[in-house]
């Protein structure tokens, strides 16, 4: 198995995959958990109030607002996931990291 790692830049930042990878990535893991709980794009579109044709968009482009992926994660009970995004604080150096232990 061949695999690759592509490094891309993206204004001053790198990034070991790319922001529509990680969208399907989260495609993927939200598929995973509807169809855990064996919940329809239909029932889920009804549960989170989240029009079908947005949740069918997001399964095939990984593309939706923000306020129906919330709405998306709590019909299927993974709201606390959001509690944790962007939590980690950036260190700009290893003196930073240094300096905060002490």
């Amino acid at each position: 198995m061949l695999i690759w790692v592509i490094i891309l830049t993206m204004n001053e930042f790198n990034f070991l995959v790319s922001p529509n990878e990680i969208s399907m990535n989260i495609v993927k893991r939200m598929r995973a958990r509807r169809k855990e709980k064996k919940i329809t794009q239909v029932a889920l579109s009804k549960a989170a109030d989240v029009s079908l044709g947005s949740i069918k968009r997001f399964e095939r482009t990984g593309e939706i607002s923000l306020s129906s992926l919330v709405k998306i994660s709590f019909a299927l009970g993974c709201e606390e996931d959001f509690q944790t995004l962007f939590s980690k604080k950036g260190y700009a150096s290893i003196q930073e990291v240094i300096d905060e232990q002490i």
